[in-house]
């Protein structure tokens, strides 16, 4: 009898496995997406703040560009996108400088493309005045 009962039970765990691993994928997954996405946030925030420095220091829109593009070395540079307000010429001491920094990040998991938009747009803007 004792037999019996041990040759039923022996599927168990591949069984309980199937149910368990979609679950334990799907967390993994999120998991590796959510850590670029943040990575990616915190690469274009710094990269504007790097951004707007050079601008509030009479650095030109190209110098201000290079400066974002050097900062956000790990980065697709085709994603990203800069924009500069007011233009150089308008700078003068005591106005507000403003660096956008625009990048789209594209999602590697194409199970998320139901919940978030792929690629995903994230937007940074810092504004300094200008010395």
């Amino acid at each position: 009898m004792k037999r019996l009962l041990m040759r039923d039970e022996r599927g168990q765990a591949m069984v309980e496995l199937a149910l368990v691993l979609p679950v334990l994928l799907m967390l993994f997954m999120g998991t590796v997406e959510f850590g670029r996405i943040f990575h990616s946030y915190l690469v274009i925030t710094n990269a504007s703040r790097e951004g707007a420095r050079v601008a509030v220091l009479g650095g030109a829109d190209t110098a201000v560009s290079g400066r974002v593009e050097q900062t956000t070395a790990s980065l697709d540079s085709a994603r990203l996108q800069t924009t500069v307000t007011p233009a150089s010429t308008d700078r003068k001491s005591g106005v507000l400088a403003t660096v956008e920094v625009r990048y789209r990040i594209p999602l590697i998991f194409p199970l998320f493309d139901v919940f978030i938009p792929n690629p995903l747009p994230v937007t940074s803007r810092t504004t300094m005045r200008v010395e």
